[in-house]
């Protein structure tokens, strides 16, 4: 479903982010990604969403990653944009919540952009637990509840990506173990592929596969003391 090829990353000041990354992500897998802060998670999620650039020219790879066997860098900017909004899903640690539109248009916009029925809008808030209030505007939510919104709004078109950062970051324990539980049950019912940033071991508890993110690379680090040993 995805598949990553010796990408690389430095920023302006030539400071390498991610450096000869090779992974592969297959659809129906929940994937929890972990490490330091400043390792390139974040950065990771862009590169993939085609929101960022890899490193480009002699020496590196001319498709580091495939969509689909659709290599991003394949893409101009109108064709990228077309794959996000019909194939990705992004939950992310700012919400991006338009302050503007009602929880349910929010929710809803997806569906509208793709030309869907909007009837699982309603049905989305529901099970973000925010049913019944697809009337209010952002302003009136707490950040916890904007982050339900924006999950909500992730999964609602049924995306063969998601790219989540840090989804339960702003959630009570109880809440977060919910929203997993609705994100996992969301991408094994439509085989999709789900990739989660997160610091959460509780949170990375509930993944397939669980990789940590070093200067050295991607490392399996699946079982929860082989986690907390890698990570001590």
């Amino acid at each position: 479903m995805l598949e990553l090829r010796h990408l690389s990353k430095s920023y302006a000041n030539a400071r390498p982010v991610l450096a000869n990354l090779s992974c592969r992500f297959e659809a129906g897998e929940f994937i929890a990604i972990m490490g330091d802060s400043g390792v390139g998670k974040s950065t990771l999620l862009n590169l993939i969403a085609g929101l960022d650039t890899p490193d480009t020219g002699p020496g590196f790879e001319a498709q580091p990653i495939l969509v689909d066997g659709i290599a991003m860098s394949s893409l101009d900017d109108a064709s990228a944009t077309r794959l996000r909004r019909a194939r990705m899903g992004f939950i992310f640690q700012a919400f991006h919540v338009l302050p503007h539109l009602t929880l349910l248009q929010n929710v809803a916009l997806p569906l509208l952009l793709n030309g869907l029925p909007q009837e699982r809008a309603a049905s989305m808030l529901d099970a973000v637990g925010l049913g019944g209030r697809g009337g209010d505007f952002p302003q009136q939510l707490s950040g916890g509840e904007m982050q339900r919104v924006a999950i909500a709004r992730a999964l609602v078109h049924k995306p063969a990506l998601v790219l989540a950062d840090e989804p339960t970051g702003n959630l009570d324990p109880e809440t977060a173990h919910g929203i997993l539980q609705l994100l996992r049950a969301e991408i094994k019912a439509n085989g999709s592929c789900a990739i989660m940033v997160t610091h959460s071991l509780a949170a990375a508890e509930m993944a397939d596969r669980t990789l940590i993110l070093t200067r050295n690379g991607l490392q399996d680090a699946s079982a929860p003391n082989k986690m907390r040993e890698t990570l001590s």
